[in-house]
């Protein structure tokens, strides 16, 4: 459990990064489960648009509409204390313009009182991710496997064009984003991603040696309903936990066992 009286800011991420000291962030979307992760002392949370797949059930991410991002980060950040929160900005806003882009980041600001937003993008997005910063609204860059362009990548698949990634993330650097996620790049590639850059970056399935690793919640408990990603460590299996849980007071209640004495008053 985490004793720290004030809330993670991107210029901790920055002292991190120079001192060697790994980072961690985690998926949450709702009250019990970022009082979880918070209380366990992780650096951030990321409101992920991945609430379209683990939450709601969607095939992608692409679902995920602007409210429902919204609705999400404000519950998380209420529910946490110690770490900085990322809201995804969903599909498609950081195609539209500078502006349509910086309206979208403001409402996320405003509505859920986060400390940061997070868009998937390329060098394309340079101007985008400089637009938000220019309006003091703290960035996380996103490169490699990109879920809400999935259907253009062919798939969940390994990126390997190593001067892309290069170029894809030393442009968000450039633009003023304070950390990028590299996710689904060989670690050789990440790892000459993460020492050519300033700013830390933040690895699924990118190896060891990015700055800091981040993992989405229900894969990491055991909980996702679909299969999970190879680079995933289960460290909990509480998808069977709770089966079992429900399958015996579903059982009590069709034997009379519940609610017995100690669940009634007279």
């Amino acid at each position: 459990m985490s004793n720290a009286t004030r809330r993670v800011t991107i210029l901790d991420l920055a002292a991190a990064k120079r001192d060697h000291r790994p980072l961690s962030m985690i998926t949450a979307y709702d009250w019990p489960t970022a009082k979880l992760v918070d209380g366990a002392g992780v650096d951030c949370i990321l409101v992920g648009d991945s609430v379209a797949m683990v939450v709601a059930g969607r095939d992608s991410t692409i679902p995920a509409t602007l409210d429902q991002m919204i609705y999400h980060g404000e519950i998380v950040v209420r529910a946490s204390a110690h770490a900085l929160v990322v809201v995804d900005l969903p599909f498609p806003y950081q195609h539209l313009g500078v502006r349509s882009a910086v309206e979208a980041c403001a409402r996320i600001l405003k509505e859920t009182g986060c400390q940061g937003v997070k868009l998937e993008g390329t060098a394309g997005q340079a101007d985008v991710i400089a637009g938000i910063a220019a309006a003091g609204i703290p960035v996380m860059g996103h490169v490699g496997l990109r879920p809400q362009a999935v259907h253009q990548l062919g798939g969940y698949r390994m990126q390997r064009d190593g001067e892309r990634l290069m170029a894809d993330a030393r442009a968000a650097a450039d633009a003023g984003a304070f950390a990028v996620v590299l996710e689904c790049v060989p670690q050789e590639i990440a790892m000459t991603i993460s020492a050519a850059l300033e700013i830390p970056t933040f690895g699924i399935g990118a190896g060891p040696q990015c700055d800091g690793q981040v993992l989405v919640f229900h894969d990491l408990v055991g909980l996702s309903m679909e299969r999970v990603p190879k680079f995933v460590r289960s460290y909990a299996d509480t998808k069977t936990t709770i089966a079992e849980a429900l399958g015996r007071w579903r059982r009590d209640v069709e034997a009379h066992d519940f609610p017995g004495p100690a669940e009634t008053r007279g």
